[in-house]
């Protein structure tokens, strides 16, 4: 069980990298492709802000990564249960203030990390 809740929490963490990469380093470029619903023009003035939300999104891959290479298995099991739990929050959020699709991509995965995790924390 350990196993699988790793390969989910890899997973998210996987795609936080490519939305960090996305948002900081080709907004103006293969985002358009990805973001099909901004119109092409706002691109080039929302590169700052779009670098930004890439910077919170490393910060999450991060802690999920950080929660990986921890030995302990209870100290594991938390950072990733934090981790994912900030992931849903920033899902909820996007699913209800932008798009419902944002909930689907990032909400699910990291519910699914978290069910995973629980059952390990609380049925050892």
């Amino acid at each position: 069980m350990i196993f699988t809740a790793q390969i989910v929490t890899a997973i998210v963490a996987i795609m936080h990298v490519y939305f960090l990469w996305l948002e900081m380093f080709a907004w103006t470029t293969k985002a358009k492709k990805v973001f099909r619903n901004i119109p092409h023009d706002l691109f080039e003035p929302t590169k700052n802000m779009a670098a930004n939300q890439g910077l919170y999104n490393g910060f999450l891959a991060l802690g999920l990564i950080w929660s990986l290479v921890i030995t302990d298995v209870i100290w594991s099991t938390n950072i990733s249960l934090f981790f994912l739990g900030c992931v849903v929050v920033a899902g909820i959020y996007g699913g209800i203030s932008v798009s419902k699709k944002i909930f689907l991509i990032q909400g699910i995965p990291a519910l699914l990390g978290i069910f995973l995790w629980s059952i390990i924390k609380f049925f050892p």
